[in-house]
């Protein structure tokens, strides 16, 4: 596949996948709304992203399989030393990996597919018995029209998964979807579309990893979830993107009466990011959790933070977001609450710190309140801070070396966020975490 983006691409990625007619026609769709909108005038740098040097799709090297022992022993290799099949087999529903532009390997434990719960590559739900629910719900949360790089999603999108939950019906364990990007000069879009239904809980773990290369590399996914009456989504992501990735991806829920969705972030590495999870809370006694740390060092940009409408009586949104900076790294919060005039007695608490690591590095926080109900009750809390030298005085005197208290500031920081992960990702957050300080 060449690189840039025009109709040649889109429609030859459309024939690749044998789709139906209605989404080479979104596609196209999406391709004119892209041209027709600019960049953002607002957030980070973009300018060292040129479109017409990323390519749009990576041929898969393999069918997608559902036996780990067929995946290509190369990418297989990836994939293990990445902790993937273990993780299956010590406690998640069922795993998806994706390697590049397509998926390798889609499996879910017979007890949760017996339940009824539905877990599919996303093209492999477009041809099947689900391809009507694709269509009802594909890209109806975030339209192209929403940002330039939603409409370059939707244009060239591939791979990614499909999950439906019924009625009443708990995933005692988590799914797992991860996402490894090993081409240089390209660009990974795959689309992840949740349904919970009624009543029903589910827990959904999205890991994101890639090497460094000397070019760019682009990340525009999009994740859709719908959460409807009395149902529970936890959401939760690490991401680890090289230090050379434009991460601009898009997440949006919507959420019904009584239902509740959460939202674990994760964010580490790329050059840039530009991510804010967002929730519509449009039933009654709807609820948003938003939990979220991201770690800015040399070279970085990450601009990250989350939106809530609230639109009916009764909602709730709690934020806690941890940003930390180092070596002249630049982290941005925003954040977007808005209440409508339906929404009476809603409320929302945002609590904002962070945790600068030197005086070179730069970090803000910029919130946006739209307040359309008197009787709302919104608050929000911000503080900057540095390393305590209490702190680090007493856990010296403790015998403990400076390096490692700043370790252990960092991560009890931190706890807060990691703890609303499965231990996995905890340990792997943790981890991460003791990296950025090892380079100080």
């Amino acid at each position: 596949m060449t690189t840039g983006l025009n109709e040649a691409i889109v429609r030859g990625i459309s024939e690749r996948k044998h789709e139906p007619s209605w989404m080479l026609d979104f596609r196209l769709h999406c391709l004119d709304v892209y041209n027709g909108l600019p960049l953002p005038s607002w957030g980070p740098d973009l300018s060292g992203l040129n479109i017409d040097n990323i390519q749009s799709y990576v041929e898969a090297s393999s069918a997608m399989v559902d036996d780990w022992e067929q995946v290509p022993g190369e990418i297989r290799e990836t994939f293990e030393a990445l902790g993937i099949p273990e993780a299956e087999r010590s406690g998640l529903a069922g795993v998806g990996a994706q390697f590049n532009s397509e998926l390798v390997y889609h499996n879910v434990k017979a007890a949760v597919a017996d339940k009824g719960v539905v877990y599919l590559g996303l093209e492999e739900a477009l041809q099947g018995e689900y391809a009507e629910m694709v269509r009802e719900h594909f890209m109806k949360l975030v339209p192209p029209e929403d940002h330039k790089f939603a409409a370059l999603h939707g244009a060239v999108w591939s791979g990614g998964s499909f999950v439906y939950v019924p009625k009443n019906t708990t995933v005692e364990f988590p799914l797992q979807s991860y996402f490894r990007f090993n081409a240089p000069g390209a660009g990974q879009f795959e689309h992840t579309l949740i349904i919970v239904d009624e009543g029903a809980d589910l827990h959904f773990i999205e890991g994101c990893s890639a090497p460094k290369y000397n070019v760019a590399n682009l990340h525009a996914g999009c994740v859709e979830i719908y959460v409807r009456k009395n149902a529970h989504v936890n959401y939760a992501t690490v991401e680890n993107w090289s230090k050379n990735m434009y991460n601009l991806n898009t997440k949006r829920a919507i959420v019904a009466e009584g239902g509740k969705m959460e939202w674990v972030t994760g964010s580490f590495g790329s050059h840039v990011s530009m991510l804010y999870p967002m929730a519509i809370l449009e039933g009654d006694g709807a609820t948003m959790e938003y939990s979220g740390v991201s770690f800015a060092s040399a070279d970085q940009m990450l601009d990250t933070g989350v939106k809530v409408v609230h639109s009916a009586p009764d909602t709730k949104s709690f934020i806690n977001a941890k940003s930390l900076v180092k070596d002249g790294g630049e982290n941005t919060f925003r954040s977007l609450v808005k209440v409508s005039t339906k929404a009476q007695n809603a409320k929302s608490f945002t609590d904002c710190q962070s945790l600068m690591l030197d005086d070179r590095s730069k970090t803000d926080t910029i919130p946006n309140f739209e307040i359309n109900c008197a009787s709302a009750d919104i608050a929000h809390e911000a503080n900057v801070g540095k390393i305590s030298e209490a702190a680090l005085n007493y856990l010296q005197s403790r015998g403990i070396s400076e390096h490692e208290a700043r370790g252990m500031v960092v991560r009890g920081f931190a706890s807060s966020v990691s703890k609303e992960l499965p231990v996995e990702y905890a340990v792997e957050m943790n981890n991460l975490l003791k990296l950025e300080m090892e380079n100080m």
